[in-house]
C-alpha cells in the first residue's frame, strides 16, 4: 500500500489546506494509526512525506530513509530544495 498524504507542515504558515477542513496534525495521528493497522494485517505499506520531527516521531519504529528532492515551486530559486522522508515497514 502506497500512501502519498498530504505533507505535514515545514513551519506555521505551510499550505495545508488540501481539503476544506485541512489535513491537520490529528489528521497526521490519524494517518499514523491507519498505517499501523495496515502492518498489523501484514500489507507491505510505503509513506512518504516531509522530514519533520513530527513523522519521524509517528513513524519512528518503522524503517526511514531521508532523500534531497528539488521544489519548484518557491519565489526565491535558492531555497527549491528540500528533504522527503520514505517510510517503509519492510
Amino acid at each position: 500500500v502506497f500512501l502519498d498524504s498530504p505533507y505535514a507542515p515545514l513551519n506555521p504558515t505551510s499550505f495545508e489546506a488540501y481539503t476544506k477542513e485541512g489535513f491537520d496534525l490529528r489528521s497526521h495521528r490519524r494517518l499514523a494509526r491507519v498505517y499501523e493497522e495496515l502492518t498489523g494485517r501484514g500489507c507491505f505499506c510505503m509513506l512518504t512525506n516531509h522530514n519533520t520531527a513530527l513523522i519521524n516521531e509517528l513513524y519512528e519504529k518503522y524503517s526511514r530513509r531521508v532523500v534531497p528532492v528539488k521544489r519548484l515551486i518557491n519565489s526565491d530559486a535558492k531555497k527549491r530544495t528540500g528533504e522527503e522522508i520514505i517510510i517503509t515497514n519492510y
